[in-house]
């Protein structure tokens, strides 16, 4: 399963990327604002540092908009990809983009009927969102299972891209259930390398080595 940040903090790119484990990174709007930076130029910055996908969000409600603006991104970088929204704009947005080769990440996906549209859409990514199932009293690895079975039944192409991930836990289910791709705040990343036990084998490993002679 592949690992993606969901940031638009360039600092957390490059500390992501200098691990050799991130292999992509999703964005939007909100994020750059919230890190206080122009949309266009957050993306060209970590695409100069992420050689995965990078999704970028379009904004208008329309399909011919979504395009418009789909197409522009494009242009930012190769490894741009497109996200649209899981609506009947976003499919058609999605259908359109597919023929024109570029590659689309459908977002905000909430049920596997959802998912078999964007599929069926071309969409070369499917972003469901746990974390919020989960908010509301679903369950959400529970869709990443039931999309899964979907794809695997008529051999879909399209990745399944788990989004909304709040803890490790979700990113260890996503990895159990066959999940393609999980994306997740820098904390979360940071996270995946802790364990208690970890930490105390290193600090009794270092007890120890101070108790070997050395030679003078």
């Amino acid at each position: 399963m592949e690992l993606f940040l969901d940031t638009a903090i360039l600092d957390e790119i490059k500390r992501g990327a200098e691990t050799g484990l991130i292999s992509g990174a999703t964005t939007n709007p909100s994020l750059a604002a919230k890190a206080g930076k122009d949309y266009n130029d957050v993306l060209k910055e970590i695409c100069s540092i992420i050689k995965g996908p990078v999704s970028a969000e379009t904004v208008s409600p329309d399909a011919d908009g979504m395009v418009k603006e789909g197409v522009e991104f494009s242009k930012i970088a190769k490894n741009i990809i497109i996200k649209v929204p899981m609506t009947v704009e976003g499919m058609k947005a999605c259908q359109k983009l597919t023929k024109k080769n570029i590659k689309v990440n459908v977002t905000l996906c909430f049920s596997a009927n959802q998912a078999l549209l964007a599929a069926k859409s071309g969409a070369f990514i499917v972003s469901p969102f746990v974390g919020r199932l989960d908010d509301i009293g679903e369950v959400g690895m529970d869709l990443i299972k039931d999309i899964r079975l979907i794809y695997n039944n008529y051999k879909f192409t399209t990745q399944i891209l788990v989004a909304s991930v709040r803890n490790p836990i979700h990113v260890l289910d996503a990895a159990k259930i066959g999940a393609d791709i999980a994306t997740m705040p820098y904390s979360v990343f940071e996270q995946l390398f802790k364990h208690t036990l970890t930490d105390v084998g290193i600090k009794k490993f270092l007890e120890d080595w101070e108790k070997v002679p050395k030679k003078r």
